[in-house]
C-alpha cells in the first residue's frame, strides 16, 4: 500500500512539475493559451503572475519530492501530508477562485494520495 501512496504522490509532483513549465514557460504558448483557455492579450499582460505562480507549484513538487526521499519514515511521512495539504487547499481555492476543473486536476489527485497514505 506504501508504494501505491508514494507513486500518487509522485504523480502530484510530476503535475506540478508540469503547472510549473505550463506556467513559466509556456503561458503565453500555443499550448499554455490551450490549457488555460486564454487569450494571448491576457496572456501577455498576465505573464510575469503566472510565472510566480509556476514558481509556487515548483515549491510544491519539490517538498512531494523531498517527501518521498526523506530516509527518515515518520519525518518523510508528515512531509508529504503537509505538502499534500499545501496542493488541497491551494485546488480547492483555485476551483472556488477560477475553474472548477482545478478541482479535479489538482486537489483531487492529492486528496487520493494522502487518503492513500494515511491507510499505508
Amino acid at each position: 500500500m506504501i508504494f501505491i501512496a508514494n507513486s500518487l504522490v509522485a504523480v502530484v509532483a510530476a503535475l506540478h512539475v508540469f503547472f510549473l513549465v505550463l506556467e513559466m514557460f509556456l503561458w503565453d504558448k500555443p499550448l499554455g493559451l490551450k490549457i488555460f483557455r486564454n487569450e494571448i492579450e491576457k496572456a501577455r499582460d498576465s505573464k510575469v503572475l503566472a510565472a510566480n505562480q509556476g514558481l509556487y507549484n515548483g515549491f510544491l513538487a519539490a517538498g512531494l519530492v523531498w517527501g518521498l526521499f526523506h530516509p527518515t519514515p515518520g519525518f518523510a511521512f508528515q512531509i508529504k501530508v503537509f505538502f499534500l495539504l499545501c496542493v488541497i487547499v491551494a485546488g480547492a481555492y483555485g476551483a472556488a477562485t477560477v475553474s472548477r476543473r482545478i478541482l479535479y486536476v489538482q486537489a483531487a489527485p492529492a486528496t487520493l494520495a494522502l487518503v492513500l497514505l494515511w491507510l499505508a
